[in-house]
């Protein structure tokens, strides 16, 4: 079994900061991080490690330095890691970034596809939560999203429980898929020291466009059909104003119906 986990490097939300004059993120002196919601994607990955010693490699798309990201997985227990990196590919949307990502992993598999992919629900600095379908489609496997449990056997047979906006659907099939992960579906491990050491010593295998045959007009800002036009923070929130009519409430009453009034909702 083989079982490809799709991780990303993004900014700590913390620490999010955006520069006033170009409207863009500012990532000078900003953390980089695992996006959080592909641990719980890494873990359900390392469980089938565990259970069946499935083959677990880890890909990421981005610049030379993330691959941090690739050797913190490979600390935990992931066996080896694909940096997807090219100026080649940058400014990608969600859709070309799921058709390099996907060139990326037939590549790793020769040409075929892996048992399992698992990605996040979505990252943190984007939300879009559509690189994980996009995979399926130029991958051509079937697609599960937003699984809140995972089991399987040997021979692939899985059930899934997938949460949807009126409950949950149980969902059973046979690999190869492509799933997203919640949080909800495991704890995320620690890398253990010796692994820590290991991951250090590993090597990590780039990609470029050339490496996963990329079609020049399906990546980078050429192959993305949607375009940032302009970003900007959410309005700062203020404290509110409070009332403070407990001794009459009929003068609450007004007080409430004269502010709604001042800002023309009543």
């Amino acid at each position: 079994m083989h079982v490809v986990v799709c991780v990303k490097q993004v900014p700590d939300a913390t620490n999010v900061r955006i520069n006033p004059e170009t409207n863009t993120l500012m990532r000078e002196g900003v953390e980089s991080i695992v996006n959080p919601f592909d641990e719980y994607a890494l873990e359900e990955a390392l469980r089938l490690k565990d259970q069946f010693g499935a083959r677990v490699s880890v890909v990421s798309m981005g610049p030379p330095q993330a691959t941090v990201v690739l050797r913190e997985a490979m600390a935990r227990g992931a066996d080896d890691g694909v940096l997807v990196s090219s100026r080649a590919f940058g400014g990608a949307d969600t859709l070309a970034t799921s058709y390099t990502i996907s060139q990326a992993i037939k590549k790793l598999c020769d040409g075929g596809k892996p048992d399992l992919v698992l990605f996040g629900k979505q990252a943190i600095d984007g939300d879009t939560a559509q690189v994980g379908p996009g995979v399926s489609e130029f991958l051509d496997v079937p697609l599960i999203t937003y699984v809140r449990s995972l089991k399987m056997d040997a021979e692939g047979n899985f059930e899934v429980e997938s949460i949807m906006d009126d409950g949950a659907n149980v969902i059973q099939g046979k690999l190869p898929a492509v799933m997203t992960v919640l949080k909800e579906a495991s704890v995320p491990r620690f890398a253990s020291l010796s692994g820590w050491m290991a991951a250090k010593r590993a090597q990590v295998a780039v990609y470029d466009e050339k490496t996963v045959n990329a079609d020049p007009d399906k990546i980078g800002l050429k192959g993305s059909p949607t375009k940032v036009v302009t970003i900007f923070p959410p309005p700062t929130k203020t404290g509110g104003k409070k009332i403070d009519c407990r001794s009459d409430k009929q003068m609450a009453v007004d007080a409430i119906m004269k502010l709604l009034k001042e800002k023309g909702i009543a």
